[in-house]
């Protein structure tokens, strides 16, 4: 059986990924989906108790989830959304997981454009240096800006109220900066030959992580010698995990996995 572990991204709960998880267990993955250091067991204890989080960068989440992925006997596939693909791809880089799916990732070091989308939507924590110490939630309005633009209203808000939580504000500062620190936590091996397959996603109608992003991300690793793959997901914003059309997004990494002899019950 194949283990897959999820990774989510900023200001969504790791329990949003439970249709996902349901949904590999039916094609026989065993499919586990881990909180972030400091996020509670519920959107709404997290919500009350958002200190906790605070503080956690991207080194401190990598290491997090590289000791979950230790304990499989053998190297899980990792699937991130957000700065969880940011994630999964250090921990592939490292050569922590058998396979990699980043779906529309926040950008590692060495991506260079950097769209007003996207400005704006990091701008609730970007804009005021004191939230690198915090953890911060966005607005029902951020949220549909940032989330829920390429929906209605009414889904947008629904998403903001059900999964919605403040999450550590330190790893967007280091994501914005990475481009200037030689050593930046941002940064993964993509010359790396000697690991797993991994695909790259992106939602073309993407505010927080826009298309441009993650299609340039994929260009850095054109170094590499191992299997390196692109999907565009049409019309789709930063919600695509998590609104309506997201077995669309599951079936696709399904699809993809089995492409690469990753299938549930191998």
């Amino acid at each position: 059986m194949t283990n897959v572990v999820f990774i989510h991204g900023l200001w969504i709960a790791s329990t949003a990924w439970q249709p996902w998880i349901d949904h590999f267990a039916a094609q026989g993955y065993h499919a586990i989906a881990p909180a972030w250091p400091g996020e509670h067991t519920t959107v709404p204890a997290t919500r009350e108790n958002a200190a906790d989080q605070a503080g956690f960068g991207i080194d401190e989440l990598t290491d997090h989830f590289a000791t979950v992925l230790d304990q499989f006997d053998t190297r899980p596939v990792v699937i991130g959304h957000s700065f969880g693909g940011l994630i999964a791809q250090k921990l592939l880089g490292q050569n922590k997981a058998a396979a990699a799916i980043a779906i529309d990732p926040a950008p590692i070091k060495g991506v260079k454009p950097l769209p007003i989308a996207q400005l704006r939507s990091a701008f609730p924590v970007l804009g005021n240096p004191l939230n690198r110490g915090r953890a911060k939630g966005l607005s029902q309005a951020q949220w549909r800006y940032g989330f829920g633009n390429a929906l209605t209203a009414e889904e947008s808000d629904a998403l903001w109220q059900q999964w919605s939580i403040p999450s550590p504000g330190k790893p967007l500062f280091e994501a914005a900066t990475a481009n200037f620190l030689p050593n930046s936590p941002a940064k993964v091996d993509t010359a790396n030959s000697s690991r797993g397959p991994l695909l790259i996603t992106a939602g073309t109608a993407d505010h927080t992580v826009p298309y441009v992003s993650a299609k340039a991300a994929h260009g850095l690793y054109r170094k590499s010698g191992a299997v390196t793959d692109f999907h565009e997901f049409e019309g789709r914003g930063h919600s695509l995990t998590i609104d309506h059309g997201w077995r669309d997004v599951a079936d696709t990494a399904l699809a993809w996995l089995a492409d690469q002899g990753r299938t549930g019950r191998a």
